[in-house]
């Protein structure tokens, strides 16, 4: 079985509502794996950096603002198709857009406070994990893995 792996990032306002425990709790009921996960203060560099492609924006400077107004839950989850299957328990970027039973769709109002971040490729993921991740994940072979995958 070929797995991945993807970058997801609890933004500022998740933190500060307490949603920390339940968006954890989707990814792992799924059956993804736990890689990496660290709660810090972004600085403005890193969140630059983070959001480089979108740099020529108007709401840039907002966005880097917004990333550093408080920490943030960094994370690496593993497993089958996690970067396509985590777009879907996130939901759309724009809140309105986002279904019911999605973390946007049931947590949030606005696009500028949409609570989460996750990447939207594997190469983006990548990227990201070594940006946050320089210093690698953990490796370990999860014991619920053959109660998950055939």
């Amino acid at each position: 079985m070929a797995t991945e792996r993807t970058y997801i990032m609890i933004k500022p306002d998740g933190v500060q509502r307490g949603l920390v425990a339940e968006i954890i709790a989707r990814f792992a009921r799924k059956g993804f794996t736990l890689r990496a996960l660290k709660m810090q203060n972004v600085s403005k560099e890193h969140a630059e950096k983070h959001y480089a492609d979108l740099s020529s924006k108007p709401f840039f400077g907002g966005l880097v603002s917004y990333m550093c107004s408080g920490p943030v839950v960094a994370m690496v989850w593993e497993g089958k198709d996690v970067v396509k299957t985590g777009r879907k328990i996130i939901g759309a970027t724009n809140p309105a857009a986002s279904e019911p039973g999605t973390i946007r769709g049931d947590f949030c109002i606005e696009v500028g406070r949409n609570v989460i971040h996750g990447s939207d490729a594997v190469e983006s993921a990548n990227h990201e994990i070594a940006l946050w991740f320089p210093e690698g994940v953990c490796e370990y072979e999860s014991c619920a893995k053959a109660w998950i995958y055939e």
